[in-house]
């Protein structure tokens, strides 16, 4: 079967799962494109970054409709993630990158377990004020991570939101949002250099708009919270898995 086909069924699925996540697949977007034959830095990066963003903002419209987007964390998350992302590209920090991504594993398979024990923090981040701090300081935080780390770091925002002490359909939801966000900056960042067949790009994008409404409709309408609890856990713990194998390898 030609790429053309192939990569846009595959895409089908896994947008449908990651847009239920809040997040936008480009984690498995971008290898499964480089294995299926494209040059990894000019034609699998790119594409991947451009699905992950239609993923996740395909996602992110359906759940601002549905009234489950915690706006004012979202705003200073995405903005302090985007603004911090380059500065942690700049700084020679002096720590291996194999370090940085076990961490990413780790705190994804804390999310997992977050979510499948149904955990809950005794206080949670309710006000103004602390969706406010919490948002400039974990975006902060976690944009020098992923700068540095040179990767993606959707599948550390829902840990983090499901630790502020958001439902699983919110934290999925503010986390579309901020994810869409930072995948605009990075996608922006390697377009100069991008080299698109237009045929697959057609084609992958149409899957993924699908795939992204179809996960994002069943989330916020029809999943019951138990059910959104063990997607969660589910797909973070193969994150973190993946994560897990690209430091041991």
């Amino acid at each position: 079967m030609s790429l053309a086909l192939l990569a846009p069924l595959i895409f089908l699925v896994i947008s449908f799962v990651f847009s239920m996540l809040g997040m936008g697949g480009s984690q498995l977007y971008i290898p499964i494109l480089y294995w299926l034959g494209m040059n990894f830095k000019h034609e699998a990066i790119p594409l991947g970054l451009l699905l992950n963003v239609a993923t996740s903002a395909s996602a992110a419209v359906t759940y601002y409709r549905h009234g489950l987007i915690r706006v004012r964390l979202a705003i200073p998350f995405a903005l302090a993630m985007i603004a911090c992302a380059p500065i942690g590209a700049f700084i020679n920090f002096q720590v291996s990158t194999k370090l940085v991504i076990l961490v990413f594993a780790l705190f994804t398979l804390a999310g997992s377990i977050l979510a499948y024990t149904n955990w809950k923090p005794q206080k949670k981040v309710e006000s103004k004020k602390a969706e406010i701090i919490l948002g400039i300081t974990a975006g902060s935080i976690l944009g020098l991570v992923v700068g540095f780390a040179g990767r993606g770091g959707g599948a550390m925002v829902v840990p983090i939101l499901l630790m502020s002490g958001l439902e699983a359909k919110a934290a999925a939801a503010t986390s579309s949002f901020i994810v869409t966000c930072a995948a605009i900056s990075g996608f922006l960042g390697h377009l100069p250099k991008a080299h698109f067949d237009p045929f697959l790009t057609a084609g992958t994008l149409l899957a993924v708009l699908i795939g992204s409404q179809a996960g994002s409709r069943l989330m916020a309408g029809k999943m019951k919270p138990r059910g959104v609890r063990y997607v969660f856990a589910g797909v973070l713990f193969l994150v973190a898995v993946l994560l897990l194998k690209d430091v041991f390898k």
